[in-house]
């Protein structure tokens, strides 16, 4: 295929992933949160999603082809890895952990959406890689903020179901008292293992990223905005786990705790890009 054909196949690739995690965002919300009960849309939602991370990860390929690299060098092709990396870990939550419970969905999957949309307004044209981001060691280094972040949008989501569920616990006609949405414990639990999933991500984001720039600009770390960010953030998610295993927290504050992890998440990601001068502007 001539280059010309690539582009216009990975192109319409991505318009139909978005199309697809669009649908499934929406079924999700429509079935569990509006039409408040189990049917098979909500089946039917998470198929959509499957399908759509099936075609999500054949535009990545095209475009990889194409490039003749992994593309993981500008903020269009992190957004749409982001966006992948939440289905992923979220379609793995739902078939582990919470199958019988996809009104989890209806939390996570808009965050997908959102950031597949966010990543349609970003310039896509594929171009040559500056000499700084030249390493094996920054595929390694995004590869693992990929997970690590979409584990984050994950336990977000959940999080703020569970304080919506706890606003409303006392209410026995409370949609979130119905069968396809967890118990408390559950919440906590699959939280839990979403945070521990995706610090670990993290850890060995920072970790993978201090020995690129080593490379790249001869110093582990020089306090830029993305790198202080990037440690603020796993400094939250460390007082998440530190006081859950030695002070036994649980419920309500590691679920804010959760949130606002990933509010550092966004804003590293983001907002660094948007309102500070970084090295790191091209991610």
């Amino acid at each position: 295929m001539t280059e010309e054909q690539l582009v216009s196949l990975e192109n319409t690739l991505f318009d139909i992933t978005f199309v697809f995690y669009l649908v499934a965002a929406l079924l999700y919300i429509v079935t569990y949160l509006i039409f408040k009960k189990e049917q098979k849309l909500g089946k039917y939602a998470t198929f959509i999603a499957t399908m759509g991370l099936i075609v999500h990860t054949a535009s990545i390929f095209v475009r990889m082809v194409n490039a003749a690299r992994l593309t993981m060098h500008n903020q269009f092709e992190f957004a749409t890895w982001f966006a992948w990396g939440i289905m992923f870990c979220y379609l793995f939550i739902e078939r582990k952990f919470a199958y019988k419970y996809r009104g989890i969905g209806s939390f996570v999957v808009p965050i997908a959406f959102l950031m597949i949309l966010y990543a349609s307004t970003l310039p896509s044209e594929i171009r040559p890689p500056m000499p700084a981001l030249q390493s094996a060691w920054l595929s390694v280094h995004v590869i693992t903020a990929i997970l690590g972040y979409g584990a984050f949008a994950v336990a977000c989501g959940i999080s703020i179901m569970y304080l919506l569920k706890r606003r409303k616990a006392e209410d026995d006609n409370s949609i979130f008292n119905r069968s396809f949405f967890p118990s408390f414990e559950l919440l906590d639990n699959i939280n839990y293992r979403a945070v521990a999933f995706g610090f670990m991500g993290l850890t060995l984001c920072i970790l993978t990223g201090a020995i690129w720039a080593e490379q790249a600009w001869g110093r582990y770390w020089g306090w830029d905005p993305k790198e202080t960010w990037s440690l603020i953030t796993w400094i939250v998610y460390s007082i998440y786990l530190h006081a859950r295993l030695t002070r036994g927290w649980k419920g309500t504050k590691t679920a804010w705790f959760s949130i606002i992890g990933f509010l550092c998440v966004l804003f590293t990601y983001v907002g660094v890009n948007m309102l500070l001068p970084s090295e790191h502007s091209y991610l």
